[in-house]
């Protein structure tokens, strides 16, 4: 038994509610945020145990080398990628960033800097919208009070299909890499990514803004230890400091500067609990794609992969709960709601275009320093349009932001810089 399924199936296994049909028949089931997300686990697991137990007997059953007939190239493509016949072993295929010369500084920092802006559009567009979603009313008349929108897992639905379809395209369209990597590892990065998706959209309905801040500015750390797990990453004690300050320095920023635009709100335990989730499924998702990159693949060949098997996902759920009608009921009752989340959907396609390019460039670090910036961004935008003036403390948490980058962009290139000496000092061994 391969260590991740093993591992994905424990937690299933222990989190997937027996009663779970029980608790449909409560009217009232749908008001409890656990019992949705049980019930989501439970309609997950009815895809993923029936697929690793077909995974584990292609492997033992020598399929490489007794598979025929037309099922045999999707078979091989979905559970063995590009593995060799007969135990013959592959030598391990280097990431996307090391097959070819590494570019120019002005040149990385064109791309880093065109990852950053398209990163920054979509997601603070996608900000917006998501908490117009979640925390207003739709239908809303002088004797009707309206009603909101509860299915987060709708939402993810609607966000991966058209990511899905706009990578389809992509690769049917240009030209890619020829893919090695055996489909069924994109269910881990998918499972992760839906689970933080759904963790995120339920957090805005039990925390307060400035829990929000805390616990969003602070995901470098985790992401950076789970990088530790997943790939064995090491870092240096400077990546630790310089993340500690970002976190910090964003903070610090945030709050100062939002105490008077978001009156605060209970945070509650539930709260707390689907932070963490959010918090623990995302620096998983990144860190596993990374390490998904030592395939030679494209950043839209990812997009695809991750982004079919979560429609797979939230697809067979909600048809399992009943809702994926409801929903679309819904949807046609309140054509705002429709645009909202057409407008969502578009702003998740192109933020994932950029998410795996960037990760692909730079590591699932450097995407998380990126992301936990646009807030400051968001913020520093609305001071600068219409003329908000910045707290001492918000000042002083911007200066720190920046010198942490200041000294990480600084310590990088040192490192890089010794690295090409000792290269170049090493001694030629005559033949």
């Amino acid at each position: 038994m391969e260590p991740e399924w093993s591992i994905l199936l424990v937690l299933l296994l222990v989190t997937v509610p027996v009663c779970a049909e029980d608790a449909a028949l409560d009217g009232v089931w749908s008001d409890y945020w656990i019992l949705r997300f049980l019930v989501n686990l439970t309609g997950y697991a009815t895809i993923i145990i029936p697929g690793y137990l077909l995974v584990q007997y292609f492997r033992k059953s020598d399929y490489l080398e007794t598979g025929r007939g037309i099922c045999f190239p999707l078979v091989k493509t979905c559970v063995f990628g590009s593995e060799l016949k007969a135990g013959v072993q592959e030598e391990p295929s280097a990431s996307s960033r090391a097959e070819t010369p590494e570019p120019s500084f002005t040149r990385q920092t064109i791309k880093l800097l065109a990852c950053v802006v398209g990163l920054q559009a979509s997601y603070l567009t996608w900000g917006v919208v998501q908490e117009r979603v979640m925390t207003k009313t739709y239908g809303k008349t002088e004797t009707d009070p309206g009603v909101k929108f509860r299915d987060s897992q709708f939402l993810v639905f609607m966000n991966r299909i058209l990511a899905v379809l706009v990578a389809g395209l992509c690769c049917a369209l240009s030209k890619q890499p020829r893919h090695g990597a055996p489909m069924y590892k994109y269910s881990f990065a998918s499972i992760s990514n839906i689970l933080s998706s759904w963790c995120q959209y339920e957090a805005l309905k039990y925390i307060s803004f400035p829990t929000q801040v805390l616990a969003k500015a602070s995901k470098v750390i985790p992401v950076m230890l789970m990088g530790k797990i997943v790939s064995r990453k090491s870092y240096e004690y400077w990546e630790y400091l310089t993340a500690i300050l970002i976190s910090a320095g964003v903070s610090m920023f945030l709050l100062s500067n939002s105490q008077n635009k978001h009156p605060s709100t209970v945070t509650t335990f539930s709260g707390i609990l689907i932070l963490a989730g959010y918090i623990l499924f995302d620096s998983f998702t990144s860190n596993w794609q990374d390490a998904l990159f030592r395939y030679k693949m494209s950043s839209i060949q990812m997009m695809f992969g991750v982004n079919l098997f979560s429609c797979l996902f939230t697809v067979g759920s909600l048809l399992e709960q009943g809702a994926f009608f409801q929903n679309l009921t819904f949807m046609i009752q309140h054509p705002e709601f429709a645009a909202h989340a057409g407008l969502l959907s578009i702003c998740s396609a192109c933020g994932q275009l950029f998410i795996f390019y960037t990760i692909s460039q730079f590591g699932a670090a450097v995407f998380t320093i990126i992301m936990t910036l646009r807030q400051a961004f968001a913020i520093l935008l609305s001071c600068l349009i219409y003329g908000h003036s910045v707290t001492v403390v918000g000042a002083l948490g911007l200066a720190t932001v920046f010198l942490s980058l200041f000294l990480r962009v600084y310590a990088r290139s040192r490192m890089k810089s010794k690295k090409r000496a000792g290269q170049s000092q090493a001694p030629v061994q005559k033949v």
